[in-house]
């Protein structure tokens, strides 16, 4: 009875004589990929809404009016931390920047959620493809020449998603109390509910239910614990935001649409292109 392993067909070579396992070369594929789908559309879909994204959010961010329109005030301006803030009787307005030259206030906030985004383990995989081509699309190579991951600047800075998200929680929490204002009419008075209070509410749903479907939330929770037995509440909030954190892509893109939305109702309510329709 022979013993070892056996040439392949037509060959003189033995395989692996440790295990059997026959070695071959890689397969010379000189094409970059044998896809003949369209793998281009997902990466161009994402790279499209996150351009309008950032087209609209940059011109609303240094607009520096037609942010507040009693009661509501747009996500993108709040909590106001200059002088030159448009008022909001209730609101969160904590002068202590001065006129910040002039600039439009939003500045002075906006880098905190945008961070909390940029820095997000979906945001990363949408933007790595849908911009940088890196890789553009499963089993399709990369048109870059060296790969050095996060390693070096400037996406070594992806690290900072944790301490990002630690300052995405104040800010979720001053728009939760900026949708609580919004049951007040234009007049500040309590006990009235418009349209907008809908769409800030709706809003701050998402803005939440995507803050705590984060991956470093998660791993905040009940990452590091050994025993999920002797930490049963960590390991019931582990649990949900587990369940949460299934639909982070999708609740990346519904807050992210919705924090648009709310900030356009307002710009709308501003200019007097309509009244906000009072439900009672």
């Amino acid at each position: 009875m022979a013993t070892g392993t056996q040439p392949r067909p037509g060959t003189d070579d033995p395989g692996d004589a440790r295990g059997g396992v026959l070695s071959a070369p890689r397969a010379a594929i000189p094409a970059r990929h044998l896809r003949n789908d369209r793998w281009w559309f997902a990466p161009a879909v994402t790279a499209a809404g996150l351009l309008a994204f950032i087209v609209y959010s940059t011109w609303r961010a240094f607009a520096n009016s037609h942010y507040y329109a009693a009661p509501y005030v747009s996500p993108f301006y709040s909590p106001c931390l200059a002088e030159n803030c448009e008022t909001m009787r209730g609101g969160p307005n904590w002068e202590i920047f001065g006129s910040w030259w002039g600039l439009s206030p939003a500045l002075l906030i906006l880098i905190f959620p945008l961070g909390f985004r940029l820095t997000c383990y979906y945001y990363r995989k949408a933007y790595y493809r849908g911009f940088w081509a890196s890789p553009p699309a499963c089993a399709v190579a990369e048109p870059h020449r060296t790969y050095t991951g996060e390693t070096r600047f400037p996406l070594i800075l992806q690290n900072l998603h944790r301490y990002f998200f630690y300052a995405a929680l104040p800010v979720a929490g001053i728009l939760t109390y900026d949708t609580a204002l919004g049951f007040r009419n234009s007049e500040y008075e309590w006990g009235h509910m418009g349209l907008g209070t809908l769409v800030f509410l709706v809003n701050i749903v998402l803005i939440w239910a995507y803050t705590l479907s984060c991956h470093s939330c998660r791993h905040i929770i009940g990452g590091r614990l050994r025993h999920f037995s002797k930490h049963p509440v960590r390991y019931r909030m582990w649990g949900w935001v587990g369940k949460l954190n299934e639909r982070h892509m999708l609740l990346a893109w519904s807050s992210l649409i919705s924090v648009a939305l709310a900030d356009f109702y307002v710009y709308l309510l501003a200019t007097g292109a309509f009244d906000d329709p009072r439900l009672f």
